[in-house]
């Protein structure tokens, strides 16, 4: 019998093993400074494009007056105990209404962590007689929801119609044998690639299939639709959204997160959702945090105009600069290079060290190996001069990239390690 930690002394993972080349600048960085368009790296001042304070609210007077207000009135142990037991209060039951109309739903349901809920709601939805089908490309808080699921799961291709049919058919058949229903899951917005899920063509499948469909918007509340509801509401079919799920992390500029759907829904799953059930109530500085940065929204629609200028801005540049941004079509926006993943460390050192310009790194495993990808989330607090900074600056590290600079400068990385 082997040793439990021998697989980690001899394999570190895909990412692991990069550590002590990357750990602390291209992985857990820290930024520092009041949250915003620029904020300090390693001492010096930074364009930040890595943080997903969509609004400009993380830092906004008005909402870090609340805050404290809040904090100083509370503390940040208050209320103590989980909801059902002890702690439950007016506010809460305020936030999550005000949520639900927000987001044209009957009723809502607060949790304290987007990934945590989300893993507890597809374990509350599904029994093992019941089929999931989702997206290949689901967030790694779907994945693991899944994963807990005792029954058939079947992934379809990436915002392929052809390929959800076919599994919407397999899982079909399946459940007319189990007595099960089918749970389709797919995101609102896809946080890598800025895709919006085909939310309005997989609705038209409800006419040829029985199913349930679960949404995660976390980057789509708040961003999309006319009135900021989110990638439903952009599609114009948010009351075909049998459950909708958003963060707080993103647009709010806060922890917590939600699900919203018809009443009888929510009540279920209020008594059933194990990580609400058994773990303590979203802090009272929080809730009333997030009812000041939901009014802001619904109150302050200039807050998403300026964020989709700085989004139109930075995208047609990058497209007129030859950049491939991919098929985004929300807030979101990558810019694909190909390149080894030490090209990718010697080109973001370059951009962070040379060019004042911070912004995530994402190599395989993530993606597929000889792809870079820079991902860039644009906010209200940008410039159009950040913008015109960061073309100049995208424009020097692709020449350098191309004409073998990085390749020259990671070979050192590349040989340390035996690549």
């Amino acid at each position: 019998m082997r040793d439990l930690f021998d697989k980690i002394y001899k394999d570190k993972g895909p990412l692991g093993k990069w550590a002590q080349q990357a750990e602390g600048y291209f992985v857990f960085p820290k930024l520092e400074g009041p949250i915003s368009n620029r904020m300090k790296f390693r001492g010096k001042e930074v364009i930040t494009w890595s943080i997903n304070d969509y609004l400009g609210l993380a830092n906004h007077p008005e909402v870090r007056k609340v805050d404290a207000e809040a904090a100083a009135e509370y503390g940040s142990a208050y209320p103590m105990g989980a909801r059902m037991m002890s702690g439950h209060t007016d506010l809460h039951e305020q936030l999550q209404d005000e949520l639900a109309s927000f987001v044209n739903k009957e009723a809502s349901y607060l949790l304290n962590f987007g990934y945590q809920g989300m893993v507890s709601t597809i374990d509350a939805l599904v029994s093992k007689q019941d089929v999931i089908v989702y997206d290949v490309d689901a967030h790694a808080c779907i994945i693991d929801g899944v994963r807990l699921h005792l029954g058939q799961r079947f992934t379809y291709m990436h915002n392929d119609m052809e390929s959800i049919e076919k599994n919407l058919q397999r899982a079909t058949k399946i459940c007319e044998q189990t007595g099960g229903g089918i749970l389709l899951i797919s995101e609102g917005v896809f946080g890598m690639r800025g895709e919006q899920g085909r939310l309005k063509e997989i609705v038209e499948l409800k006419k040829k299939y029985n199913f349930r469909l679960f949404v995660d918007d976390a980057h789509g509340f708040g961003t999309l639709g006319a009135t900021g509801a989110g990638a439903g509401e952009e599609q114009g079919v948010q009351d075909d959204i049998d459950v909708y799920f958003a963060t707080f992390a993103k647009s709010l500029a806060s922890t917590g997160a939600f699900i919203a759907g018809d009443k009888e829904i929510m009540d279920y799953l209020k008594y059933n959702l194990r990580s609400q059930m058994f773990a303590k109530s979203l802090q009272m500085q929080l809730v009333v945090g997030a009812l000041k940065r939901l009014d802001m929204l619904r109150t302050m629609p200039q807050l998403k105009e300026k964020l989709w200028e700085n989004v139109n801005a930075l995208q047609t540049g990058l497209k007129d600069n030859g950049f491939d941004i991919g098929t985004t079509q929300s807030c979101v926006t990558p810019v694909y290079l190909k390149g080894s993943i030490p090209e990718a460390m010697a080109l973001v050192r370059d951009l962070r060290e040379n060019h004042g310009i911070f912004c995530s790194i994402v190599v395989y495993p993530v993606i597929p190996k000889g792809l870079i990808l820079l991902r860039m989330i644009p906010t209200a607090t940008h410039t159009l001069e950040d913008i015109e900074l960061t073309l100049t600056a995208f424009s020097a590290i692709r020449e350098r990239l191309e004409n073998g600079t990085y390749k020259r400068l990671s070979a050192a990385v590349t040989a340390s390690l035996g690549e």
